[in-house]
């Protein structure tokens, strides 16, 4: 039985690709492994977002290589991104890799391993769409649709992913009862743009559509939209997302600049007066919505006062969360051309100044939560056994901060333990270290009625979706 080792990097929409890799290679009979010593063959799955992300790629696929030297790996794969972008370049460059495919080729790892004599061509019985292959099964990801039609000119992901596609809602409805049967209690929507979600389809289902499609035919308890461009989030959007207590009342919104010359140069359809007009539609619409947005600092052109115009901005608008990246130049994109003329000591200065501003903002946006009761979800055991690791409705996986859950000693003492997937009523004590929060248990909500497998069997149903189709997801 052919042992693979599957390394993903970037962003959780290459997490959802892996998972779909995972599940087909599984299906005609390989056997994933966590110690990548211990595979016949390793793949990468690369990033080529930025230039930080494609070297730690090329590491990962360097370091990937060096096993074969040790005689247990066969080959190594790198596959996504970055290859899609640099397939030439990296083909001369690291003769060691065995086969390198794009996105646009990612159906040939079968057959290029049955080619190799390394796996046998035919099913042998599917796990499903996706496997999981993380650390926290209550948390998924859900990847809504394919590539992007936006033309921002600092982005290569047009280049990367290709033009825009959603996928059907009914098999984004049968993909999310799969994942609810591994466990999960809180589903996040990925896309490029969630709030461009089929329009290309033209079948009548936009995002709201599916946000009640998920809302009637799953139990899933939280629902996040991540990335969403503030074009298309719609007033019968946000009414969806105030009618329904499962629609987490949080929002991730690209703004990438505060002032109107630089967004105009990026190619951004906002100004400041159209911003500032939806974000209090938002909050007007959705009472106690959190809002995350993010900026680039350093964009070709950036004056020191385009930098204080986004200062202002931020300070007017206030945000909950905000993401701060230095300007990279991408190849391909409309602003490689352009004079990369802000230093990278002054692309950092700006960012470590925006992240300074954004601690004060979210340290007043974040005293609204103070005294209050809030259910949260249990991530995980803390360090002391009466302290659980938990996450409030404003605080996404991974970007948010956590709410550390202190249990009294008489609920300790009535044997109450939380399990990671339960829910849980806190009393919100007091921020700590900037993003995260404190907070005393009241009681458990709601527990998971099994706990969710660290690693699910072959066993998981398809729940209706086409086997011809699986793996070969929004090709």
């Amino acid at each position: 039985m052919l042992k693979f080792g599957l390394v993903t990097l970037g962003c959780d929409k290459n997490t959802v690709d892996s998972e779909r890799y995972l599940a087909d290679l599984v299906a005609h009979g390989a056997e994933p492994v966590q110690d990548l010593r211990e595979a016949d063959v390793v793949l990468v799955n690369t990033c080529g977002f930025i230039d930080a992300a494609k070297a730690e790629s090329i590491e990962a696929i360097v370091d990937a290589a060096r096993l074969k030297d040790d005689g247990q790996v066969k080959a190594v794969f790198a596959i996504g991104c970055m290859v899609e972008r640099h397939k030439d370049e990296l083909v001369d460059a690291l003769p060691e890799v065995d086969v390198f495919l794009g996105n646009s080729e990612i159906d040939r790892i079968v057959p290029e391993l049955v080619e190799r004599g390394l796996l046998g061509g035919s099913l042998v019985e599917h796990p499903g769409v996706r496997l999981f292959s993380g650390d926290l099964p209550q948390v998924r990801y859900l990847k809504i649709s394919e590539g992007c039609d936006h033309g921002c000119a600092f982005c290569a992901i047009p280049l990367m992913r290709g033009k825009h596609r959603s996928f059907a809602l009914d098999d984004l409805v049968c993909e999310a009862q799969l994942l609810e049967a591994q466990g999960a209690r809180e589903i996040n929507l990925v896309a490029q743009d969630l709030a461009h979600y089929g329009r290309d389809r033209r079948d009548g289902n936009a995002l709201p559509e599916l946000l009640e499609a998920l809302v009637q035919h799953t139990s899933i308890p939280w629902i996040r939209n991540m990335y969403l461009y503030s074009t298309g989030i719609t007033p019968r959007l946000l009414e969806v997302i105030a009618a329904n207590d499962r629609i987490v009342r949080w929002l991730d919104t690209p703004m990438q600049h505060g002032s109107d010359a630089v967004l105009a140069r990026m190619r951004r359809p906002e100004r400041q007066k159209t911003i500032r007009e939806r974000l209090a539609q938002y909050r007007s619409i959705v009472p106690d919505l959190a809002i995350r947005t993010s900026v680039i600092v350093g964009f070709p052109g950036e004056t020191e006062d385009d930098f204080n115009i986004l200062c202002e901005f931020l300070e007017e608008i206030q945000f909950d969360r905000v993401g701060v990246f230095t300007y990279s130049p991408q190849e391909g994109t409309r602003a490689h051309a352009m004079d990369d003329d802000v230093a990278d000591s002054i692309k950092q200065e700006r960012k470590e100044r925006i992240e300074e501003l954004q601690r004060s903002i979210t340290a007043v946006r974040y005293e609204r939560f103070l005294s209050r009761e809030a259910r949260v979800l249990v991530e995980r055991a803390g360090d002391s056994p009466n302290v659980w690791t938990c996450r409030a409705p404003w605080q996404a996986d991974d970007i948010d901060g956590l709410m550390h859950v202190r249990i009294p000693d008489g609920l300790l003492r009535d044997g109450v333990r939380p399990v990671p997937g339960a829910f849980l009523d806190v009393h919100v004590d007091q921020v700590v270290d900037d993003y995260d929060f404190t907070a005393t248990l009241l009681r458990i909500a709601d527990a998971p009625q099994v706990a969710a497998p660290i690693r699910p069997t072959r066993a998981l149903p398809l729940v209706g979706i086409d086997t011809s189709t699986a793996g070969s997801f929004g090709r």
